[in-house]
């Protein structure tokens, strides 16, 4: 029964007392990221080099199958950023047989890493070669919409970065000002519409308006029917691709990175979708419902899916409860597809490359650049490279080489672990504070250990261990004396632990961190979201620090009191 359980999605054991409640905020939920979708869905093909319609496809078949059949209540899956730089590649060289070659032979390698158990291998990617490879395809897709957003009037546009932007410089000059004008309100429009309401999606209000102000004015702008003809009205048509067995060991590299990207973003979208709901996701079952999708995919005209995370967060965002709220989104989109298709000729590119800048914005993470030029400079040199490959090769070689890397820096981190020093009196007297035995723990406080190195790869514990904070008490210290080593990972991993606990009016102190470690922390500014007063020397001062945060607070912890004072009486 263990087994069976293991592997039956969370579509079925959700709806199971089903009610009628559930089905209309997972109604609302579905419906509003269908419409957030729309957008995304065309614009991700047309960068990708297909027709938008591939991109609705996509999101129609395999969304519903990653609902249906995910590990995971509220994940959203479709086209995202992450394929486009990849899929374009392929298109160019290998046609679109070619891609459905590899969108099949990346979902028969999801479904080998959902069956084995190696989805859990994703977890031993270092943060900076994650950072990395976002940084450079939240570039590329940028670089690829210059052209559609200005209006230039260029020869076909080069794959490859460095000659793409040269040319786009050398024609400059041919930007044409209604295209730049539709694109700027787009794009403002996206940004600050949010800041009126929410319940209405930025991108479907300048998709709309941007639609209706080139078709009634008759603006000289390319849109979708002038490019590609409009969108055909009606159901995906299966149909068998014209595979070519001599392209199988050409696409094989392609079809791994293809499954390497959408193993890592679905588990990375399922992780902040358990964050934002409470739920722990199943990693195998998702990385099955992955790949039955992205074989299914090309088989409708699609292109590669995987879990999207801004989809994901607005489905929560919206109320979703269950898978249903994403099968209702693909159903949405089908909807769309049934009756308004002939309108979508009317869409203009500019407005849908505004809507890729905001993705390739908000997917870039850019924010996290500062947190890394702060640590060691192994951990600066693998973003680094990771970042300039999959800007300057491809994401195949950036793939392999960040692995590499991220390899040889775990072998470099756990051999810096290792000391062979002489026990003295110096060092007996100075683990006295360090023990906890003959110690007094208040009640309310509880101690964690990390034991051994904290890397990439090892993070995932902390997550399983802490997964009911409820057990916990009002002051969690997390005793970091047998901590052999912290990297990037680590750090962000403690960040996520930190901001959980203050969610929940917990306070988290830190205690006990060796050289390594400890020089670390201090770089980072993790230490100024725990605050300083709060990192401790040894479990000794880390005890005294946890009485006097309950007899100033009551016995509660700081950041639950804090709420209290700032409640009204």
């Amino acid at each position: 029964m263990r087994f069976s359980n293991q592997w039956v999605p969370r579509s079925i054991g959700c709806l199971r007392g089903y009610t009628v409640g559930q089905f209309t905020q997972d109604l609302i939920a579905g419906v509003t990221v269908g419409l957030v979708a729309l957008p995304l869905a065309m614009a991700f093909a047309i960068a990708s080099g297909v027709s938008p319609q591939a991109g609705l496809y996509t999101a129609v078949v395999a969304g519903f199958l990653i609902s249906a059949l995910g590990g995971s209540r509220t994940q959203i899956g479709g086209p995202t950023g992450a394929f486009v730089v990849i899929v374009a590649g392929i298109v160019l060289r290998f046609g679109l047989s070619g891609l459905a070659l590899v969108g099949i032979m990346a979902g028969v390698l999801l479904l080998i890493m959902g069956f084995t158990g190696l989805g859990a291998a994703v977890k031993y990617i270092p943060r900076p070669v994650i950072i990395g490879f976002t940084n450079g395809i939240a570039l590329l897709i940028a670089s690829t919409q210059i052209k559609d957003f200005l209006g230039l009037s260029t020869p076909s546009v080069p794959s490859e970065f460095v000659p793409r932007m040269k040319m786009l410089v050398h024609y400059g000059g041919s930007m044409r000002w209604q295209t730049v004008v539709v694109a700027a309100s787009s794009l403002a429009i996206i940004l600050f519409w949010p800041r009126l309401t929410k319940r209405i999606p930025g991108s479907i209000v300048a998709l709309l308006t941007a639609t209706a102000v080139t078709a009634f004015f008759h603006l000289p702008i390319e849109t979708i029917g002038s490019k590609f003809g409009g969108i055909p009205q009606g159901f995906p048509h299966f149909a068998l691709p014209d595979f070519q067995a001599a392209h199988i060991l050409p696409l094989l590299p392609s079809a791994f990175t293809v499954a390497f990207l959408a193993a890592v973003e679905s588990l990375l979208s399922a992780v902040v979708a358990d964050g934002m709901s409470g739920d722990h996701h199943n990693s195998n079952i998702e990385l099955v419902a992955q790949g039955v999708a992205n074989i299914a995919s090309p088989l409708f005209g699609g292109i590669p899916a995987t879990g999207a995370i801004a989809r994901t967060a607005t489905n929560i965002r919206s109320g979703a409860l269950t898978p249903m709220a994403g099968m209702i989104h693909a159903l949405t989109l089908l909807a769309i597809l049934l009756v308004a298709a002939p309108l979508a000729r009317f869409v203009p590119l500019a407005a849908l490359a505004a809507v890729l800048f905001v993705v390739a914005y908000n997917m870039g993470e850019w924010r996290e650049i500062g947190t890394i030029l702060r640590l060691s400079k192994a951990d600066i040199a693998v973003w680094i490279t990771t970042f300039a490959l999959t800007v300057l090769a491809d994401l195949n070689v950036a793939v392999g080489v960040g692995m590499a890397l991220a390899a040889l820096l775990y072998i470099n981190r756990v051999a810096e672990t290792t000391t062979v020093e002489p026990v003295t009196a110096e060092y007996l007297e100075d683990g006295q504070a360090h023990i906890l035995q003959g110690k007094k723990i208040p009640s309310g406080v509880t101690i964690l250990r990390i034991h051994g190195p904290f890397l990439f790869g090892t993070t995932e514990k902390l997550v399983e261990t802490t997964k009911d904070l409820n057990r916990l008490g009002e002051v969690v210290i997390l005793r970091l004396r047998n901590m052999t080593a912290l990297d990037a990972t680590g750090i962000h991993a403690l960040e996520k632990f930190s901001e959980r606990l203050h969610q929940s009016g917990k306070t988290l102190l830190l205690c006990g961190a060796r050289d390594q470690p400890s020089q670390l922390i201090a770089g980072s500014d993790f230490l100024k979201k725990v605050g300083p007063e709060n990192v401790l020397p040894n479990v000794q001062a880390a005890l005294a620090r946890a009485n006097e945060i309950q007899g100033d607070f009551g016995g509660v912890g700081r950041e639950l009191a804090l709420e209290m004072e700032r409640l009204p009486l």
